[in-house]
């Protein structure tokens, strides 16, 4: 059993991570400066949503393996190991803002008492690393033994739990190989390859990896624009193309496009990285600007359809920028809501979890208690996140309601031709027969 403290403890990898490690066995103390989300962490109260997390929490804090704090001091008491997982947000030109990283930093290196591992979980820029070990080398107190590990998560929300106790592989860099052999121990009885580099290259896998996923999936929507054009069936396509070997299945579902805390951020701060430092991120930037264009399509299509959106009420299934999760960062329901309003149009949503953390970034809307009550009277429907209840509902009875049967499926979550038959107006992403027959 090995002593852990996790800094940004009530954050969603902190959160996850210290939970896991408990879970594993470990003693794990989690700081947080949020004493609002702490005191409310030590009561059973998850600051997020995320499924079986809230199990894992209580089962772990019931046995005294997972506590809650707002002290480093009280965290780093013979501690082995201080992982940091704070926020490293967007700045205004897209790069990562690391003023708590260094805070972290400075407060361990005060704080720290004996010799301990720091492991770097937040996701950083290149050079991160080295530069939290000479900001800890200026201010821990002489004769304190300390090495810096680089230890990317790879955690996606909504499973996040399974993510870190199965994972494809587990990231460790380090200049002081003992030191990243002692953090391999920790995950030895996950029994996943682990591979130990430097810690430039370390950073850079992680964000490579985001970069690449988010480059999927905007490519897949790009060849939806054209199938729509063309003809063909963009769900079909994708089928196609992943049996492919060399390509696979994953991360080829074409929709309203990618949100959250990580792709957003990743793929700016990378191409910002990349300008900086003399290179010409072009494919980058297309990631990026083919993934707004998605939810400005959407748009467009309604207006097509309706003629105009000043007066009419639409209504919007799904907030979170995915399922399974209440995380609002990124999430296109915002923009597309905000697209929606800028061109007159009243707005109703549902989200089965989100809908408190909606209110707070768009309070203009009206939210309702379930999907139903989302079409009662709204002139078009637009599906934004692909919760499984929104695959089982009557759409029959959805139909009726609407003032116009108007349905823009984001998600591809339904079929064509079976909507279509209903006698909805039904607008799929590349569905390129999804005209009225």
């Amino acid at each position: 059993m090995s002593k852990i403290c996790v800094i940004g403890g009530g954050g969603y990898v902190g959160l996850t991570t210290g939970a896991c490690f408990a879970d594993l066995g470990n003693e794990v103390v989690c700081v947080d400066i949020d004493e609002v989300k702490v005191a409310g962490l030590k009561e059973g109260k998850l600051p997020i949503y995320e499924p079986g997390l809230q199990e894992m929490v209580e089962r772990n804090a019931k046995v005294e393996r997972l506590q809650f704090t707002t002290s480093y001091a009280e965290g780093l008491e013979n501690a082995e190991f201080g992982f940091i997982a704070v926020d490293t947000p967007s700045g205004s030109e897209g790069e990562a803002d690391l003023k708590y990283v260094r805070m972290a930093a400075e407060t361990i290196a005060r704080e720290m008492t004996d010799s301990l591992v720091i492991v770097n979980k937040s996701t950083v820029p290149i050079g991160t690393a080295d530069w939290v070990a000479e900001i800890v080398e200026e201010y821990v107190s002489p004769g304190l033994q300390f090495a810096v590990v680089s230890n990317p998560e790879f955690l996606r929300e909504g499973s996040a739990i399974s993510d870190f106790l199965n994972p494809d592989r587990i990231v460790l860099g380090s200049t002081d190989r003992q030191a990243a052999e002692k953090v391999a121990q920790l995950y030895l009885s996950l029994r996943a390859p682990i591979i130990v580099t430097d810690l430039r290259t370390a950073e850079m896998i992680k964000y490579a990896s985001n970069a690449y996923l988010a480059n999927r999936i905007s490519f897949i929507n790009e060849m939806a624009s054209i199938c729509e054009q063309l003809g063909a069936d963009i769900k079909e396509v994708a089928a196609g193309m992943g049996y492919d070997k060399r390509i696979g299945h994953s991360y080829l579902d074409a929709g309203v496009g990618w949100g959250g805390s990580c792709f957003p951020k990743d793929v700016k701060a990378l191409a910002h990285m990349a300008s900086i430092h003399g290179c010409h991120p072009q494919l980058l930037r297309a990631v990026i600007e083919i993934n707004s264009d998605q939810r400005r399509r959407i748009v467009q299509n309604l207006r097509e359809i309706l003629g105009t959106l000043h007066g009419k009420t639409i209504g919007v299934l799904g907030l979170a920028f995915k399922p399974n999760t209440d995380d609002m960062r990124e999430a296109p329901a915002v923009e597309i809501i905000h697209l929606l309003q800028n061109e007159g149009a009243s707005v109703k949503a549902f989200d089965p979890v989100a809908t408190a953390k909606a209110k707070e970034m768009v309070p203009s809307v009206m939210y309702c208690e379930d999907a139903y009550q989302v079409a009662e009277g709204s002139h078009a429907l637009i599906i934004v996140t692909d919760w499984n209840e929104f695959k089982h509902l009557d759409m029959a009875r959805i139909k009726a309601s609407m003032a116009q049967p108007v349905l823009m499926d984001g998600r591809n979550i339904y079929e064509p031709r079976s909507m279509q038959r209903l006698g909805f107006i039904y607008r799929g992403i590349g569905r390129g027969y999804n005209k009225p027959e």
